[in-house]
């Protein structure tokens, strides 16, 4: 009976904290690996404040790090409606056909913005996207009308397209984020967003974790909406994460597993590689490798099946990422490590600061 009154039923009020806007940050460090670095210990619920690069000093020969690959392509159009010229922001979340070049977007404003409206996009005009289909109040479908090959039309939108920095950075993207807001070993575009935690690895630090034996495993979490959305509802079991696209292969499998079965340890980098990985479990507890989508949401009271301690940054009041973390981190722990946080000063968001759980 005990145990019972322990569980506690977190609702969205419980993920309020008070943030102020200046420990947001807008740029990133100097060096990737010179942000702070808080580390929490489940254990002893001691807390330490270091720098990124000190990470080193917490793993030994064999533990594994699971990283997600996934590039950020660039998601963010600027076009003119056809005929009045206004200018229409397009957010490319998600391609739904590659033949037919359909596209899931965002548009803003989106009132203006009807089925059958053309959006022109380019100095001269390269590219012509066509509105199909209204999803939701900012969601449409739109399909690209060009005439090149596919691999001419993707460098089309490249070029035409920025890096999709978050809302909060108002400022026009710069050569140094297409850089930093991209992780060393990123990979496989599809992201619209950035794995955050993985931002702090520098090129030297990588190389000293892999001297050290250090063991990575990657897999991919193409960043979307999930992520992101905002909870709307008091009763976290009733919301419902966008799915997103996830892939891990057999070699990363075989990795986490050796890493498991050698009772090393497996820190995931970031809530995307939480999630990723723990979407693929056997009831054995064995990784397995799985190509396909995942909408998996996690929130205090879980049990977490593959990893033994992660990485992540400082999250947002009222996010699914802050939500994982209390899971966790143990909901207690988290608020106060928080609270510690933005009395110390640490950097929160995108460009911010970085936390190990232990």
């Amino acid at each position: 009976m005990a145990m019972k009154s322990q569980i506690m039923k977190y609702k969205l009020s419980h993920f309020v904290f008070n943030l102020p806007e200046v420990r947001k940050a807008k740029t990133p460090a100097k060096n990737r690996d010179e942000s702070k670095l808080m580390v929490l210990h489940r254990e002893s619920g001691k807390i330490e404040h270091k720098k990124f690069k000190d990470i080193i000093d917490y793993f030994d020969e064999g533990d594994v790090m699971v990283l997600n690959n996934t590039k950020v392509f660039p998601a963010r159009l600027f076009g003119n409606k056809e005929k009045t010229g206004a200018r229409i922001e397009v957010f490319l979340l998600r391609e739904l056909n590659k033949e037919t070049r359909l596209f899931d977007v965002l548009v803003d404003p989106a009132r203006k913005i009807r089925i059958g409206n053309k959006l022109y996009f380019g100095e001269e005009d390269e590219l012509i996207a066509e509105v199909i289909d209204n999803t939701t109040s900012r969601g449409r479908t739109l399909r690209f009308l060009f005439d090149g090959s596919y691999d001419e039309f993707k460098e089309t939108l490249t070029r035409l397209g920025q890096t999709p920095l978050p809302k909060y950075i108002k400022r026009e993207p710069t050569a140094e984020d297409d850089e930093r807001y991209q992780t060393i070993y990123a990979k496989h575009s599809g992201a619209i967003a950035a794995p955050t935690a993985g931002l702090h690895f520098s090129r030297q630090l990588m190389k000293r974790l892999q001297i050290k034996g250090i063991d990575f495993a990657e897999v991919t979490l193409h960043v979307g909406l999930g992520t992101f959305r905002e909870v709307e509802v008091e009763d976290l079991s009733k919301h419902k994460m966008d799915s997103e696209e996830i892939n891990i292969t057999q070699e990363a499998a075989d990795s986490i597993n050796a890493g498991m079965d050698n009772g090393k340890r497996i820190c995931a980098v970031g809530t995307t590689s939480v999630r990723t990985i723990e979407s693929s479990v056997t009831t054995q507890n064995r990784m397995v490798p799985f190509d396909g989508w995942t909408n998996k949401f996690i929130f205090p009271p879980y049990e977490f099946r593959i990893p033994t301690c992660m990485l992540t940054n400082f999250h947002l009041p009222k996010s699914t990422l802050m939500m994982q973390i209390g899971a966790f981190a143990g909901y207690t722990f988290m608020m106060k490590a928080y609270k510690e946080a933005v009395k110390k000063k640490y950097n929160f968001y995108t460009y911010g600061d970085a936390m190990l759980i232990l």
